[in-house]
């Protein structure tokens, strides 16, 4: 089959397209899936990088062209142990299932489905461990794909393959800081708003009734408030001169870096504070005074609970929300759709299409 297999830690040359990867077999309890579409993730990029290395203080750009040659590879995965090589990446799919493992149903071949990219099957259910789907395990950059049966769903809708792609990663990590954060009705700011999780963020707060203000670029502005942010900031204006201090109840974030500190001022007292991402960075420097003094909670959100997927694919099938695609590409020019990504000049997500071409 044609896949997308990564050798190693590095830039863009580890990413070796071939037309010669055997097919996989499912084992039991999973199913096996032509591939229809597969989003690109931030995670993708960093886990090629090395970024996730304790070793590495720089923002995911700094590294995405050519890795991080000093990082240390032994800790740079979601999970913090060494990566198996090769793999092929790509936390999000969408596809059909066409096979299926003992102890699966044969009713479930040609349901269309998504694979919840946080996968707990592996680990046996065990409270905040998971596999992420193209990290620990093989994932959808290729034309077939197998995972857990029981965390593979059906979804009912009339969308693209490209939007259905465009869920599981992004929007799952958007309603996780959403869940964890208890988020209702009262005044969320978001940042990294443009990109695929924080333009889920902003669908999925409004959805909850929240009044949204977004930070990304101005040229951006019109597309972000499209999706139903009251307001959008310019991402290097002062935050503090916009806001004032202690202005709102809630602070997703997936941008991190020096800029930190002012989310910390403008959380009105017992607000909180939800992050799922660094891009911008991964030190932070705190006041801890800040934080006891305003009775401040912390989230960090990785693990779900299989309640936040199952949410998604209700919100889909009741036609709640709706991802914005910003282009797609054949999975051979996945380097193309990472340089793109880098360049964060678009809105939603970027989608690689796998050919229908039969290879062998």
């Amino acid at each position: 089959m044609e896949a997308v297999v990564l050798t190693g830690h590095g830039g863009f040359e580890k990413l070796e397209y071939r037309t010669d990867v055997p097919v996989p077999t499912p084992s039991r309890a999973e199913v096996l899936i032509r591939v229809a579409a597969a989003g690109v993730n931030n995670t993708d990029i960093n886990t090629r990088t090395a970024w996730y290395s304790k070793s590495v203080a720089a923002g995911t750009n700094a590294g995405g062209a050519e890795g991080f040659t000093t990082a240390e590879g032994g800790d740079a995965s979601w999970s913090g142990t060494p990566l198996a090589f090769p793999r092929i990446q790509g936390a999000d799919v969408c596809g059909r299932i066409v096979a299926v493992g003992d102890d699966v149903e044969t009713s479930r071949i040609g349901e269309r489905v998504l694979v919840r990219n946080m996968l707990r099957s592996y680990v046996e259910y065990r409270p905040y461990e998971c596999w992420t789907f193209g990290s620990e395990c093989d994932g959808g950059f290729a034309q077939f794909t197998v995972a857990p049966s029981r965390e593979t769903y059906a979804v009912q809708c009339d969308w693209s393959d490209a939007e259905l792609a465009s869920v599981p990663c992004a929007y799952s990590t958007a309603e996780n800081m959403l869940h964890r954060a208890g988020v209702g009705e009262e005044t969320v700011v978001i940042t990294g708003a443009s990109g695929g999780v924080g333009s889920a963020a902003v669908q999925l707060a409004r959805r909850r009734g929240a009044r949204v203000i977004a930070l990304a670029s101005a040229a951006k502005a019109r597309e972000i408030l499209s999706l139903g942010a009251e307001r959008v900031i310019d991402r290097n204006a002062d935050l503090l001169q916009e806001l004032g201090h202690s202005s709102v109840d809630v602070v997703l974030d997936i941008v991190g870096g020096p800029g930190w500190p002012r989310l910390m001022d403008i959380l009105r007292r017992g607000g909180r504070y939800a992050v799922a991402g660094a891009i911008a960075g991964p030190i932070a420097e705190i006041d801890l005074r800040t934080l006891y003094l305003k009775d401040l909670t912390l989230f960090g959100c990785t693990f779900q609970d299989d309640a936040v997927f199952e949410n998604l694919v209700s919100y889909i099938e009741a036609g709640g929300i709706r991802p914005v695609v910003a282009k797609t590409y054949p999975l051979k020019d996945i380097v193309a759709a990472q340089k793109v990504f880098l360049a964060k000049s678009h809105v939603g997500k970027l989608v690689l299409l796998p050919s229908k071409e039969t290879f062998g």
